[in-house]
């Protein structure tokens, strides 16, 4: 980070009676203040208040952003806005990068920030939830929520996790190994298969370990009759773009940053 200051500077939130309000004010002054860009590691802008799509942007490589805030754990998803509006975004490829930005509520200290690239953003990970009832003030409005378990390991960088703040070369390295997924006119297949090595829980694998999960990605792609040879051609890619290194005999390793 820019200041190491992890602390919200409260008095910013003075004159605001909101505790809504309050907190939105204090959160993204923190990030204005204290953070850079994942992409390039210049510093970011605030838009101006209620600018549709991002919150913040890069001057210098033109990076979106978009601030999610929690003072609870960030779980397993993320409330957000219209469905409608979020599948149009997903569509078009105008999807913002993700800010997460978890904070205990008892010291307004940031205890976890994390960054999600948009090019993890597919509509798998979406969650249309049900119509607001009629007697809301927005009745029939059907708002989403991102699946974050749905989204691989290297698809969620820690800026800081658990109060501890990560080196800026690691997230800027973090950032960069997945830059390739920008290329893929479809990434959902790729984005399966990192899940799956992900679920493995080790660095290094076998071939035949991730066929083990051949029934699960045909539930996905029902349309797909060759499971195996779809599998070992997303291995190759992800080997391809040194996402992975392959060892022989049916052995992959992750590539550490």
């Amino acid at each position: 980070m820019h200041t190491g200051n992890l602390t919200f500077n409260l008095e910013l939130a003075a004159g605001y009676k909101s505790q809504q309000q309050k907190i939105r004010v204090l959160t993204e002054s923190w990030v204005s203040n204290s953070t850079y860009c994942p992409n390039c590691g210049e510093t970011i802008s605030k838009y101006i208040n209620n600018t549709p799509g991002a919150d913040f942007f890069c001057r210098n490589c033109n990076e979106d952003f978009e601030l999610k805030s929690k003072k609870d754990k960030i779980g397993l998803k993320v409330v957000d806005g219209a469905y409608s509006t979020m599948i149009e975004r997903l569509n078009s490829r105008n999807t913002p990068n993700l800010f997460l930005l978890n904070y205990e509520l008892n010291s307004f200290k940031v205890k976890n920030f994390i960054v999600v690239p948009k090019h993890f953003f597919i509509s798998e990970i979406i969650e249309k939830r049900k119509p607001l009832p009629e007697n809301a003030r927005r009745s029939g409005w059907i708002g989403c929520n991102i699946l974050l378990h749905n989204i691989p390991n290297a698809g969620r960088i820690f800026f800081i996790k658990d109060g501890v703040v990560k080196p800026k070369n690691n997230v800027l390295a973090e950032w960069k190994k997945t830059l390739f997924l920008r290329e893929q006119t479809n990434v959902s297949w790729l984005l399966d298969i990192m899940n799956c090595i992900d679920k493995l829980g080790n660095r290094e694998f076998t071939l035949n370990e991730i066929y083990g999960f051949e029934v699960e990605l045909m539930e996905r792609h029902p349309n797909n009759m060759n499971i195996k040879d779809k599998i070992r051609q997303q291995l190759q890619l992800l080997r391809d773009k040194n996402y992975l290194t392959f060892m022989g005999r049916g052995k992959y390793k992750k590539v550490n940053i």
